[in-house]
């Protein structure tokens, strides 16, 4: 039974907002499903959305995740929790010409008690969180659709009535068993997604919450509408496309609230009509409501601002090629080609790719490209709906399709290159929150088309089919999201010109220790895109591994005249160069580097190299000391600084920069090795040893522990124990000429002492 509004005062709002127009047909009944209580619909769709993520549970940090997360300092106990305001998404400060300015700090906070509550680095929660939340939005929005599609109608104890359990029930399994979520929740910064999508979802539900609540004649909660704001406001805090939710909120009101037809209302306000002031928009609150949506956005925009501190962002040409092309026609029609691509990710998601960028997309450079076609499609497509929204006689049929189409287009609007410059081309994260509308718009087809057919038992089997290929579609891609060399193999086939593609494979192979097969990817890399500074680097890189200095030096050398404040492209031609032995041109490089990056500790090291091969000590010591101050568990300076004095014959000063060193890394063994030599030298037998045993059980493996142990015990007068230890040595490595020398002098020794017994 449905209740009419109980307070007197203002009959004509009880009925629009608890009777919903009872002349429309319902749609659910052209649906061709079984009709489900709503805790078993709710049941069923947050078990298929389970279903379809869940082997993603225990994958690796992949892509985006090593940035946003594993080298990320706001994540660490070390780091105020203040400085997740001032930074963003990627840790770095907002202020800084570098950032990103993508400013999430809810949702960095979360990643920060993921780690505090694994003890560090673990995947396994941070994965079992985003299949968590996504099935509570899967949940959650079943209401939301019953709102959407039957609007707000209440029993006579004031509980919410779901008129349209089908309707609803569909839309949220299409929702939630959609493939292109995966990056969403298989990718761990899809988080900024999720936690965006749920209290976008909570504003919508508190707004209408506030049209139900009334006090003292008010027809609405104002209380209500400011929780709303501030949930929206939290939605933008967790990512940037959760201030959509208020323009959203807005629309619901105007259609399903307040009943406005907006084609009468623009002709009216065109024509000067004087019946304008009759409309319902005046007299039922929607001018008020909606000035809190401005003011609350408004708001939220101007803090947004000042937070950033500085200008937009600065991308490359590489990251959204179409907002650099030469006229404002060729980006219209590249920007539209890329709208169509994400509304065909929408309807068909079967080519996915973690990233659309370099080359993925060519730019549509002629108006006889081929592609232009989709371009009309799309916008006749538009067009159509917009039209039936519009002009439709069927009040229903305006009001569904107008919800449907904002819902698809206004969150998608930050991503749109519209108001700013974005930093991708494609980016299937995006589409999490316009899929509510797109999953709208289909299921109010798939009435329609039931409308049309006779055997509606046909059409339940291709829904059915059709969901079972997307649980299918989900699997399979989840798996692929599991381990970096899937994700980017994975890529290959969908996107063979993207240079990134062939980057990433090339990157993880040569992690694995497989530099051939990298090296062929990083040249594909650099061929299909020939300005791609960090393939050059990494090639140079392991071309220099390998000893094939010069066509090194010639990748490196290009790469820092492509971007000169490539710090770490002049690092690596400044060890290229020391290699040659042109140590003048190396020591420039290196100081070059550290000009770009100040606090560059690997650079100081480096450069100590350099300064050691050249024999100007004290250069050298200070630049490891450099080192060790930028980054003070560098473990190779503090070794080369204890070795060098060692060598110079500095034995106090190095046993005080050995113990200094232990003190910030105290397990490292090869530190308590390189300390322990020293004090050998200095004749402190005990201390020595002792370092030197916690070195072997730290790495017993290391001959020349075991070997510059058995010196010790030699030197000490311990011959049966430096013994042992030698032929331990010798048993590890038998190609070591000194140890065995060693060994000989000492064997000749205990047959000289076996003699005179």
């Amino acid at each position: 039974m449905i209740c009419n509004q109980h307070n007197v005062d203002i009959p004509n709002f009880g009925q629009a907002l608890y009777r919903m127009a009872q002349t429309e047909d319902n749609m659910d009944h052209d649906i061709p499903l079984w009709p489900l209580p709503s805790y078993w619909a709710k049941t069923v769709v947050g078990l298929l959305s389970v279903i379809c993520f869940a082997n993603s549970y225990d994958g690796d940090f992949v892509f985006d995740d090593s940035e946003a997360i594993l080298n990320n300092k706001d994540l660490r106990a070390e780091t105020p929790l203040g400085d997740l305001w001032h930074h963003d998404f990627w840790g770095s400060k907002l202020s800084s010409n570098t950032s990103h300015k993508s400013y999430r700090p809810l949702t960095v906070l979360t990643f920060r008690i993921n780690y505090f509550l694994a003890g560090g680095f673990h995947p396994l929660g941070f994965h079992v969180i985003n299949i968590i939340l996504h099935c509570v939005i899967s949940i959650i929005i079943v209401d939301v659709f019953s709102i959407l599609f039957g609007g707000l109608q209440y029993n006579c104890k004031g509980r919410r009535l779901n008129v349209v359990p089908k309707s609803s029930l569909l839309a949220a399994l299409l929702f939630a068993v959609h493939p292109v979520h995966t990056e969403c929740i298989a990718g761990i910064v899809g988080r900024a997604d999720l936690l965006c999508a749920l209290f976008f979802l909570l504003s919508f539900l508190g707004y209408c919450r506030a049209l139900k609540e009334s006090k003292e004649g008010t027809p609405f909660s104002v209380a209500w509408i400011f929780l709303s704001v501030l949930l929206g406001a939290v939605a933008m805090l967790c990512k940037e496309q959760g201030i959509t939710i208020l323009g959203l909120n807005a629309l619901f009101d105007a259609l399903v609230i307040n009943k406005l037809n907006i084609l009468e209302v623009v002709l009216k306000i065109l024509r000067k009509d004087k019946s304008l002031e009759s409309l319902v928009v005046f007299r039922k609150g929607l001018l008020f409501r909606t000035s809190i949506l401005l003011c609350g956005g408004a708001t939220m925009l101007y803090v947004r601002w000042r937070i950033m501190g500085t200008g937009p962002p600065a991308f490359t040409e590489v990251d959204n090629p179409a907002s650099f092309a030469d006229n404002l026609f060729a980006r219209a029609i590249n920007y539209n080609y890329y709208y169509s691509l994400n509304a065909w990710l929408l309807l068909c998601p079967w080519w996915l790719c973690f990233d659309w960028s370099m080359g993925c997309v060519p730019l549509i450079k002629s108006v006889t490209d081929w592609r232009i076609i989709a371009l009309a499609v799309l916008w006749f497509c538009l067009i159509a709906l917009m039209g039936q929204a519009l002009c439709s006689e069927d009040s229903q049929k305006r009001r569904i399709l107008t919800l449907g189409l904002g819902f698809l287009i206004i969150p998608f609007l930050p991503a749109s290159n519209l108001f700013f410059r974005v930093g991708f081309v494609i980016a299937e994260r995006v589409t999490y929150l316009p899929s509510i509308g797109y999953c709208m718009l289909i299921t109010y087809g798939v009435s329609l088309l039931s409308k049309l057919m006779k055997r509606k038992k046909l059409l339940a089997a291709a829904l059915l089919g059709l969901l079972l290929i997307n649980v299918w579609r989900c699997v399979i891609r989840s798996n692929q999201w599991r381990s970096e060399e899937q994700l980017f193999r994975s890529a290959l086939s969908v996107c063979p010109l993207n240079a990134k593609v062939h980057y990433n494979v090339g990157k993880n192979l040569a992690d694995k220790g497989n530099q051939s097969a990298a090296i062929s990817y990083y040249r594909e890399a650099v061929r299909l895109n020939p300005k791609y500074v960090h393939a050059m680097n990494n090639l140079g890189n392991i071309l220099k591994e390998r000893n094939e200095l010069h066509e090194a030096e010639e990748l490196l050398s290009l790469a820092v005249q492509i971007q000169p404040d490539f710090a770490a492209a002049w690092m690596n031609l400044g060890i290229v160069q020391n290699s040659l032995r042109r140590y003048e041109e190396a020591e420039q490089s290196y100081w070059t580097a550290i000009r770009y990056r100040k606090k560059y500790p690997d650079c100081y090291y480096n450069l100590g190299r350099l300064y050691a091969d050249l024999n100007r000590h004290v250069d050298a010591l200070n630049a490891w000391r450099n080192a060790t101050v930028l980054k003070p568990q560098h473990s190779l300076a503090w070794n080369n600084m204890i070795i060098l004095l060692d060598n110079t014959g500095n034995l106090a000063q190095a046993e005080t920069v050995g113990w200094e060193a232990l003190e910030l890394i105290p397990n490292d063994h090869s530190l308590m090795f390189s300390l322990a030599n020293v004090l050998g030298k200095s004749q402190k037998y005990k201390e020595s040893e002792a370092l030197f045993h916690k070195a072997i059980k730290a790495n017993p493996n290391a001959a020349s522990y075991h070997g510059n142990l058995a010196v010790l015990y030699h030197r000490w007068g311990n011959l049966d124990l430096a013994k042992k230890h030698y032929e331990v040595s010798l048993k590890l490595d038998p190609t070591a000429a000194g140890t065995r020398e060693n060994y000989s002098l000492l064997k000749r020794k205990l047959e000289q002492l076996q003699k005179k017994g």
